[in-house]
């Protein structure tokens, strides 16, 4: 479907009789599809229980039908509406982290639409930490299904620009509440399973969640090649800058000698590095995405600086690797999908 205009709403102070809200709200409300901001990414929304609206969602990005969306919520009794049952550490969990960036995976409900969960038997629910999103859903009156809003493949979004350079016509429009303050997208935990598991790390790490009730398990679809992760967002290769990337795991100067060789062989190079050592590379391009010592500035600034190097038409692209301690967990994954799996060792 082809829109004339994509629409942007600009929400400086949010309240929820804000015209703009309202007016993003109504379009909610006829089945249509807005991207809107969180405290992680810019997500792409429509009605969580009409199968027409979410899948206008899908055929936006060019989302794969079988790849499960993450509901939002405002207000916890719209979490009674969409899941048969919440047990006792899925509460203790919401009490700590909602609103948040942490989705727990549930039993779903009745009247979801059943393209949200990709005909699964669960289905994953958030409540974000930002006051645009929560006012949207507030006014839209129902759950919003909202996946990143960027085409499938490519970085997700940060600012309201990346989502109308990707979606520009594609959607109704974009409500834009400036940059997102996380950057790489919620936790996303499985509360079916018996000990509770990591599908996708995200803004809150594994460390916090053990914090609140003890032992946490990972998918180990996220520790091994070749099994296929069950989270939404992961199934396929994503992230993805338009040149090649490698993660290089080694020395600065081991990082140096992969640029070396690359650029012998007549290609245009760019390397993905830290604040550390932005001036010990020699490249075409040279990007810093953050702090070693602060990975959280790493997780806030990734997908914009993927999107970044797109605008100097490169060949290859040479990441540092990150500690997976806290948010490096989530930083290394996305990095890794991005990269397609292929690392260089020292």
């Amino acid at each position: 479907m082809a829109y004339v205009e994509t629409k942007k709403w600009i929400v400086e102070d949010v309240d929820l009789n804000y015209p703009q809200i309202q007016e993003a709200a109504m379009w909610i409300r006829k089945n249509e599809v807005i991207a809107f901001p969180t405290e992680t990414v810019y997500g792409l929304g429509a009605n969580a229980f009409s199968t027409e609206a979410v899948a206008k969602i899908f055929q936006a990005k060019g989302r794969p039908s079988d790849n499960p969306l993450i509901v939002h919520i405002a207000k916890l009794e719209q979490l009674q509406e969409l899941v048969n049952e919440i047990p006792a550490h899925a509460n203790t969990l919401i009490k700590a982290f909602w609103p948040g960036p942490l989705t727990l995976v549930l039993k779903k409900g009745e009247g979801i639409a059943d393209n949200v969960t990709a005909g699964l038997s669960t289905v994953g629910v958030r409540m974000p930490n930002h006051p645009v999103a929560l006012a949207l859903i507030s006014e839209a009156n129902v759950p919003i299904a909202a996946p990143s809003a960027n085409v499938s493949g490519k970085p997700s979004p940060t600012t309201a620009e990346h989502v109308y350079d990707d979606l520009a016509g594609k959607i109704v429009g974009i409500v834009d509440g400036g940059a997102t303050g996380v950057g790489v997208e919620s936790t996303v935990l499985d509360c079916t399973a018996e000990i509770p598991m990591i599908l996708r790390p995200g803004g809150v790490s594994r460390e916090q969640l053990e914090k609140v009730i003890g032992l946490v398990a990972v998918d180990p679809a996220l520790e091994e090649d070749g099994q296929a992760p069950k989270s939404p967002g992961l199934k396929y290769k994503h992230y993805a800058p338009k040149a090649k990337l490698y993660l290089v795991d080694g020395s600065v100067s081991f990082l140096q000698k992969q640029v070396i060789s690359a650029k012998e062989k007549g290609k245009k190079v760019g390397i993905l590095t830290t604040v550390e050592n932005d001036k010990t590379y020699q490249a075409d391009v040279i990007l810093s995405c953050g702090s070693t010592i602060d990975l959280s500035s790493v997780a806030l600034n990734l997908y914009q600086v993927l999107r970044k190097f797109d605008e100097y038409d490169l060949d290859v692209i040479f990441s540092e690797t990150f500690s997976e301690q806290g948010v490096g967990k989530a930083v290394m994954n996305r990095l890794t999908k991005a990269a397609g799996g292929d690392v260089i060792n020292e």
